[in-house]
């Protein structure tokens, strides 16, 4: 499993305040993208995946909605955090 408990604690470790740190933007962000970036792949092998390629197009649809609340909210957080990930825009 590409995803399992110890993997979403260092996300969350690296990106929010701690391990159970689940609810920050921050910590949301980078979760979506480690699993949009693990569909990308997935997708570019079985490109006729269309459920998979739906739940991708979502995927990036919800860290959108986050990173637009972020900038709202907070730009200096906003722009770290882009810059960590290294997202464009």
């Amino acid at each position: 499993m590409y995803l399992d408990k110890a993997k979403k604690e260092e996300i969350f470790e690296q990106n929010g305040k701690s391990k159970v740190d689940t609810g920050s933007a921050e910590s949301q962000i980078a979760l979506f993208t480690y699993r949009i970036q693990h569909l990308t792949e997935h997708v570019k092998r079985n490109h006729k995946d269309f459920v998979t390629t739906r739940s991708l197009t979502q995927l990036v649809g919800k860290r959108r909605a986050l990173l637009n609340y972020l900038y709202d909210r907070d730009i200096e957080r906003y722009r770290a955090i882009v810059k960590k990930l290294g997202l464009r825009k």
